[in-house]
């Protein structure tokens, strides 16, 4: 383990459809913005809320699977990692954008087919998990790190 973790876990409503891109090798990626909300009493005793928008990027089978049953309005839970990406516009100015790459999602809208609601289904491109460090060097010590 190198000491770091770079690990995001996001509870939000899509703001809008999956948008697809398709590559020449049959990979793809899909995008969509998240939004989550924070509601909260300000100092004059009102209810306030407030919106952070996310940028998320799912890639291969988890893109399809998101592009076929998510819509704009879902609400999902994702777990994936924060990464920045650099790129020049069509102006030659200097963009920068910080996105969600998400490897793990389930979906928590309620959606009613045919008279029949659909269970929450989760849908995964992360790898299977290894077994847990377990710290030996203290046998009192019940923590895994």
């Amino acid at each position: 383990m190198n000491g770091t973790l770079n690990k995001v876990m996001l509870i939000g409503h899509l703001g809008d459809e999956v948008k697809m891109h398709y590559f020449d090798a049959g990979n793809c990626i899909g995008r969509f913005p998240l939004a989550t909300n924070e509601i909260y009493t300000n100092k004059e005793g009102e209810k306030t809320t407030t919106t952070e928008w996310h940028n998320i990027v799912v890639r291969n089978k988890l893109a399809e699977t998101c592009e076929k049953y998510l819509t704009k309005g879902d609400k999902i839970y994702c777990e994936g990692r924060i990464k920045s990406r650099q790129w020049t516009d069509a102006n030659n100015q200097t963009r920068y954008s910080t996105e969600i790459h998400v490897y793990d999602l389930t979906f928590l809208s309620n959606k009613k087919s045919e008279g029949q609601s659909t269970v929450t289904k989760a849908v995964s491109d992360k790898p299977l998990p290894e077994a847990p460090m377990v710290n030996t060097d203290h046998p009192d010590d019940d923590l895994p790190f």
